[in-house]
């Protein structure tokens, strides 16, 4: 058997899914419903979407993290939407478990899994692997975390970059999660974070399709800008005010969310207490969230086979539609023919 034949083999023990990432408010879910919703007589399977949106998994944010509501949830099956309460981690190795069984059980019932959302590190590692790094003692977590809460991310950076400047470069100066997680492997095994690298080879259980939504850069800013206005008109303040009035903080993980932090200020410590100007809260939002767009997107360009789904201007959604469900249409015929 030649090697071509071989790897179509392969391929076609794998099950199909796609995976449809983006920047925030590129337009994800409007996608999704204007392909799926109306998929019938178009030979597409039928769906379920896995998110990959590592703050959407808590109960109780909903306006700040853009969940789809109950009406866009009837209409396409979502899974990992809120199975956290705001006080819990989630964890990517959550992730990467959670979203494999459920993978694996959308297959089962002859439909298509679709991962969709913005977390690029939790897609990156369930489709390769999770590093190789062990464990962290809970001892340690907890030192790690009163050191975030004490010293602030720039400190435990500084630290990371003593020990591996490659793996600290690698990571956003205000990313507290993957400082606190190089810190906890360094500080657990006392040997760089780069020594566990992670994994190369794509899983064996499944064949992905990767679709990236791009835009040009100032009409995502505007989309951006006009989505956080939008979520004042319905209510951001009053659903954190609810929040922080059943005990969520600024320590809380679920509330370190882009959308939720801001409400608290840089450098918050001790009781938490609301900040009073929205209009500069709002701001805050629109420029933290212009800034996790544009690392969204490089971190993006790192990944393997993403096809880029260029989409613009007013009329974008029915195109761009059409577009994807062609991409999905040729995918499936290309794995049909190798059976």
């Amino acid at each position: 058997m030649t090697k071509e034949k071989a790897d179509g083999l392969e391929r076609a023990l794998k099950r199909p899914a796609l995976v449809l990432l983006g920047p925030t408010a590129s337009g994800k879910t409007d996608l999704l419903l204007e392909l799926f919703a109306r998929a019938a007589g178009t030979g597409l399977p039928p769906v379920e979407i896995v998110s990959a949106d590592s703050m959407q998994a808590y109960r109780g944010m909903d306006i700040g993290t853009a969940k789809p509501g109950p009406q866009e949830r009837g209409i396409l099956p979502h899974h990992l939407i809120d199975i956290r309460d705001p006080e819990e981690a989630y964890t990517v190795g959550d992730f990467v478990d959670l979203a494999g069984k459920a993978c694996a059980q959308i297959a089962g019932r002859g439909a298509l899994p679709v991962l969709a959302g913005g977390t690029g590190f939790y897609v990156r590692n369930f489709i390769f692997g999770l590093p190789g790094a062990p464990a962290v003692l809970p001892a340690i977590r907890d030192e790690v975390a009163a050191d975030m809460e004490r010293r602030g991310p720039q400190a435990l950076r500084e630290e990371l970059l003593t020990i591996d400047p490659g793996a600290a470069a690698r990571i956003h100066p205000n990313d507290r999660y993957r400082i606190s997680r190089a810190c906890e492997i360094l500080r657990q095994t006392g040997r760089p974070p780069s020594d566990f690298a992670p994994g190369r080879t794509p899983r064996g259980d499944f064949d992905f399709l990767l679709v990236e939504v791009s835009r040009g850069r100032e009409e995502l800013y505007a989309r951006i800008d006009a989505r956080v206005d939008l979520m004042f008109g319905r209510g951001l303040p009053a659903e954190v005010a609810g929040l922080v009035a059943k005990g969520h903080g600024p320590s809380s993980p679920g509330m370190k969310a882009i959308g939720y932090s801001e409400f608290f200020g840089p450098g918050h410590a001790g009781e938490p207490s609301l900040r009073a100007d929205l209009d500069e809260v709002a701001a805050d939002i629109k420029l933290d969230s212009r800034h996790y767009a544009k690392r969204q997107e490089t971190y993006f360009r790192g990944l393997p086979c993403l096809v880029p789904l260029e989409v613009e201007g007013r009329d974008w959604l029915k195109p761009g539609a059409a577009r994807l469900g062609s991409l999905l249409g040729a995918f499936l015929s290309s794995r049909a023919s190798l059976s």
